[in-house]
């Protein structure tokens, strides 16, 4: 077995870059060699497809050993870290790993010359010659590795242009032509080992950088240019973040993970963590020129369901700590190894403990646990706002954007006007089905919570979509001014979430705050502007009206149970009604109590502890004619009807009797009269 391989595959070190999985569960440590391996198959294809590769060897050797430096036994790094090596900037340390095994071959090849000699009699000037034909690859081949991956790291701004010049003390050596070739292929075998796409879309930039520096101009990329590699999700860059990588950062530092590390937070937030990170840098390690976020980004992420998910709770912290840096909780914890900064967040015992009770928490579901995360984050002073969700945020946007496709977007036919403002627009899916159907109209998305306002943000950022998001609460008041009123304001699935978490002096499922709401959105519309609402509706029976449910697993009569006890809403019925016979799994009650669990069974455990606090229908199509007659509006359309995918995912669980769904939902249109 070849030395650089036996490196990459006797370790239990993982150095693998967690942008590029999918699950963090599915490391195993053997990412470097099968990418190793990977760069090498491509050189093999390289090799096919040109008719010319004279330095396939020198490819070929530094290939297999520029990123020795992240495997090795337990024993080696040991004996690596003794010797002074910079394991964490892998590329040097890998050269001086290899440098070390070139300098024991060479001594053992000439030890054992030297007793053929001497056996024989003779000396062979051939014997020194190819001394100095080795010596002469194997310093190509260093030289190559130190500056292995300098390339791409330029083009995503974590690297100064200036860390390239070694490759210049290769002209002479190798002359111009030559080494481009070689360079050519070096990077085309290392990015396209990352994948063939992103290959495709740096192919021309790399090799234009590769033709710049070998004319010798190292002429560095301006600030602008490398923060918008390093953040390529931020939607604006800040005069004063500009001005902290300016003059704090470039061109002196290497920033090695940074995208990892800190693309989730926002560019206020960055620039705090840069200005106290520089100021631990001056104060302590001043010498270090390189910066690792690796450990920061390693932290930051674990799995839930099965997928990569960032750690909320350990993100709520941080920015406790970005906004408070006296907080007792977190510290920005700095080391200095081999030359490196590597760059971390350092929790109090109960900060830790805490995080391990959320993360195991919310795999449960319940409605207790969640309950428990937001009292014990809002002891701390932890949670953004009052609508901060904790967990599963991007989830639970996914699963909004996902919801009820079947009929939702049939009410975007009624938007009129120049103006559309969506309220509550969560996963930004409606934003975008307006972008689509009406390109030439102002489009605007409104949300309560900061979570949500970032998010989108960064999916606008991200996709290029010309719509714009800000935070409004139509209970607070009418949505821009007099002399700025919309066209268009479209309620999809939203006034249920109003009525069921606005506290009020009476508490929440107040009907008043969706009366205000909805008088506010009236009051910001131009003349002949619409309101638009497709949501939950309650079913126009007396409460007396009974519905059965017939379970077909006990586990549906459980989750029943836990509904009776959490389930807050409906508080206008006095006697719901409510029959358990436990023998036949049945349950009864008054139909709009049943019709409430029913469309909450359906979204399944995952979503209980959300769904539970939720009242999804609080006006009967009568109610909302009526609301609206009195603000003076015409009605345009309200009618009810049964979302097919509640039945069919329930009639796999329930039977009911009488064997019939209540409606579940509604779509109400009505137009603000034109002035006479």
């Amino acid at each position: 077995m070849e030395k650089w391989y036996e490196y990459l595959y006797y370790t239990e070190n993982s150095a693998v870059n967690i942008e590029r999985v999918e699950k963090v569960g599915d490391i195993t440590g053997r990412e470097t060699l099968a990418y190793v391996l990977r760069t090498l198959a491509i050189h093999d294809m390289i090799m096919l497809r040109d008719e010319k590769q004279p330095d396939a060897a020198i490819v070929r050797t530094v290939l297999q050993w520029s990123e020795v430096a992240k495997g090795g036994t337990a024993k080696d790094r040991a004996e690596w870290i003794e010797a002074g090596l910079p394991l964490d900037i892998h590329n040097i340390a890998s050269a001086e790993i290899y440098k070390s095994f070139i300098a024991v071959e060479m001594n053992d090849e000439a030890e054992n010359n030297s007793t053929v000699q001497m056996n024989s009699g003779s000396s062979d000037s051939s014997t020194e010659t190819a001394t100095k034909t080795t010596s002469e690859f194997s310093g190509i081949v260093y030289t190559l590795i130190r500056t292995h991956g300098m390339i791409g790291q330029c083009l995503r701004g974590e690297v100064p242009v200036v860390k390239n010049s070694e490759l210049l003390e290769l002209i002479p050596v190798l002359g111009k032509e030559r080494l481009r070739s070689i360079l050519y292929t070096l990077n085309e075998c290392i990015i396209a080992a990352v994948s063939d796409e992103l290959w495709k879309k740096v192919e021309v930039p790399a090799k234009e950088l590769i033709d710049r520096i070998l004319e010798g101009d190292l002429t560095e990329f301006d600030a602008k240019y490398r923060i918008a590699k390093l953040l390529p999700n931020l939607s604006e860059l800040p005069e004063s973040l500009e001005e902290v990588f300016a003059k704090m950062y470039f061109p002196k530092y290497e920033l090695w993970y940074f995208e990892a590390a800190l693309s989730d937070f926002s560019a206020d937030q960055i620039e705090v963590i840069l200005t106290r990170l520089a100021d631990q840098l001056a104060g302590q390690i001043s010498e270090a020129d390189y910066i690792s976020f690796k450990p920061l980004a390693d932290s930051l992420y674990y799995d839930y369901e099965g997928k990569k998910h960032i750690n909320v709770y350990k993100k709520r912290i941080i920015e406790k700590y970005i906004r408070d840096s006296s907080t007792e909780n977190v510290d920005l914890s700095v080391s200095a190894v081999g030359g490196a900064a590597l760059v971390d967040f350092r929790f109090s015992k109960v900060c830790e403990k805490l995080i391990e009770f959320c993360v195991e928490a919310e795999q449960c579901g319940l409605l207790t646990f969640e309950k428990s995360i937001t009292v014990l984050y809002d002891m701390f002073g932890f949670r953004r706002d009052e609508f901060d969700r904790l967990n599963n945020e991007d989830k639970y946007l996914k699963t909004m954007n996902d919801a009820d496709s079947s009929t939702k977007y049939t009410i975007l036919d009624y938007v009129t006007g120049k103006t559309v403002v969506d309220v509550g627009s969560g996963g930004g899916v409606l934003l975008d089905k307006l972008e689509e159907q009406y390109p030439d109209k102002d489009i605007i998305g409104t949300d309560i919570s900061t979570n949500v306002i970032e998010v989108l943000n960064k999916k606008k950022q991200a996709e290029g979509h010309k719509w714009n998001v800000m935070k409004h609460n139509f209970v607070e008041g009418p949505f821009g001014s007099e002399e700025n009123k919309v066209d268009s304001i479209i309620f999809s699935s939203i006034i249920h979430e109003i009525f069921s978490y606005t506290e009020t002096p009476e508490g929440r499922f107040n009907i008043e705050t969706v009366k205000i709401s909805l008088k506010n959105a009236y009051d910001s519309l131009n003349p002949g502007g619409r309101i638009i609402i497709r949501d939950g509706v309650k079913t126009a029976v007396p409460d007396t009206d009974i519905l059965t449910v017939n379970f077909k697993d006990k586990s549906g009569l459980d989750f029943f149970k836990n509904y009776l006890s959490d389930f807050e809403g409906l508080t206008d019925i006095e006697d719901k009604h409510i029959v358990i016979d436990e023998e036949k799994l049945r349950v009864s009650g008054c139909t709009n109590y049943i019709r409430e669990f029913l469309y909450t069974y359906t979204w399944g455990q995952e979503s209980y502890s959300h769904e539970v606090q939720e009242q999804f229908g609080y006006f009967t199509i009568e109610d909302f004619r009526e609301c609206f007659e009195e603000l003076g509006a015409k009605i345009i359309r309200a009618d009810s009807f049964l979302e097919p995918g509640y039945p069919e995912h329930l009639n796999e669980k329930v039977s009911l009797e009488p064997d019939r769904y209540p409606d579940s939902n509604c779509i109400v249109v009505v137009e603000k009269p034109a002035v006479k």
